[in-house]
């Protein structure tokens, strides 16, 4: 074989191998790009909200449908939990404000009281829709996915409008917001809508017939408005939601948001319908832990607020979701720790942590997990101290915890000022030897990076 005909069979080759090589990559960007959407795993049985003749599964429950347009719109945008995230630390409700602090740099919220200047007072119908369900502000400025329209697409132009006829109701605030701080090309807007493209399905909701109307309802209310994927489901390459790993679990703004599937060990399954439905309406589930950080402000602000006929429906809808087996979390231990701390637990081979343990936690979480003062305090059978990277445990030690049940107040005070990183990681990796199913690992490099999450 000549010299020419070496190079042209050389170049024949390189050229298969970067066909081959671009179509796997082709094959690889349709797999995540095209992935199922929220309620696929149902079915394709689904018909036009008005071609759906099981009552009404959007809009307000029934005790509200006589209501207002205001006062709907108050409880959707409670469902919808606008409130937390356009609210800064003491800041005015829904001034915005509030800092998202992510990998490639800060967001902040912005203000969506109605101030002309600095709100969205100027705002008309179409351009609060395109806001919302499309992530176009006026002017087509593009609106980062961390305000969640990849969900919000779903919900209806009148649940939409109703919100904002809530909105235009309020005392505008003037406010403006922070410019954000992101790295380059985060920083370029205009990517936001090739990111659209791919990952918000621009459609409204589609009951399915095959389903029961409690369940629709609970599937309005869990993937449009209360958006709850876009905390528990894992984000794939491009920061879309991986609904082949539904409600698995992943780790935002800092917290662990846990498996929220059936699968019994690191999900709800051991749950009862009744467990589910306290913790999600009260922030807590006895034998199961405590809400705290972004899951308690979603109690607290949004999932307190709602009828106990749509927790119910919630919970109907998660349950039906695939189980997904998932690592982070191992068998939970259930069983109380010695009521002596004298005993000679594994957990004591870290004095450092039983010091602190001993004069900050020990009078309201008590020696055996078992609170003597009220349940909310009970880390028995609590997933963040049977989670062995020990972030939530991590996380409530420096920011507290606050709960609100009926008659009953659970406060866990801050500890973030009062401890150096270096004792707040060794009270964690001993609260998780003593309490849990396995022991943490936490350092102090870690702590500092926690603090600075959120």
């Amino acid at each position: 074989m000549s010299s020419a005909e070496l190079k042209a069979s050389e170049g024949l080759h390189i050229f298969w191998y970067l066909a081959a090589a671009t179509a796997v990559l082709a094959i690889v960007f349709a797999w995540i790009a095209f992935g199922p959407r929220a309620t696929d795993f149902a079915g394709r049985k689904r018909v036009a909200l008005a071609d759906y003749h099981d009552g009404n599964p959007t809009g307000v429950p029934p005790a509200l449908q006589a209501a207002s347009v205001v006062e709907r719109g108050e409880y959707l945008a409670r469902a919808a939990d606008c409130g937390v995230c356009h609210t800064s630390n003491g800041g005015a409700s829904y001034a915005g404000g509030r800092a998202f602090v992510l990998p490639f740099g800060t967001l902040y919220s912005t203000n969506i009281t109605p101030d002309s200047a600095t709100g969205i007072g100027s705002y008309s119908d179409s351009d609060f829709l395109n806001a919302v369900r499309k992530g176009i502000a006026p002017h087509h400025t593009r609106i980062y996915p961390a305000m969640p329209y990849a969900s919000y697409t779903y919900m209806t132009d009148a649940d939409t409008l109703a919100i904002k006829a809530y909105l235009f109701s309020l005392q505008p605030v003037h406010s403006p917001t922070p410019p954000n701080s992101l790295k380059f090309p985060f920083n370029q807007r205009a990517l936001m809508g090739v990111w659209s493209l791919l990952f918000n399905p621009q459609k409204r909701f589609e009951p399915h017939i095959d389903r029961a109307a409690e369940w629709n309802r609970g599937a309005y209310l869990v993937e449009a408005l209360g958006h709850c994927g876009e905390c528990h489901t894992p984000r794939n390459l491009f920061e879309g939601l991986n609904n082949r790993k539904k409600f698995a679990g992943t780790v935002q703004a800092g917290w662990h948001a846990y498996n929220i599937t059936p699968d019994r060990t690191a999900g709800l399954g051991a749950w009862s319908d009744a467990d589910i439905a306290h913790y999600l309406s009260r922030g807590h589930a006895e034998g199961h832990g405590t809400a705290a950080g972004p899951m308690g402000e979603a109690v607290d602000e949004s999932l307190s607020h709602l009828t106990q006929g749509d927790i119910r429906a919630m919970v109907s809808y998660l349950r039906s979701v695939p189980a997904v087996a998932s690592s982070d979390l191992p068998e939970i231990n259930t069983h109380p720790a010695s009521l002596s701390h004298a005993e000679g637990a594994s957990a004591d081979r870290n004095p450092a942590g039983k010091a602190v343990y001993e004069g900050a936690c020990a009078s309201c979480h008590g020696w055996s997990g078992v609170s003597p003062i009220m349940s909310f305090a009970t880390l028995n059978g609590a997933r963040a101290v049977n989670d062995p990277t020990a972030t939530n445990v991590v996380q409530a030690i420096l920011s507290g915890a606050r709960r609100h049940v009926d008659d009953d107040t659970a406060t866990m005070p801050a500890f973030g000022d009062a401890y150096s990183d270096y004792e707040i990681a060794n009270l964690a990796n001993y609260v998780t030897a003593r309490f849990g199913a396995r022991p943490s690992a936490m350092t102090a490099e870690r702590v500092a990076k926690l603090r600075g999450a959120d």
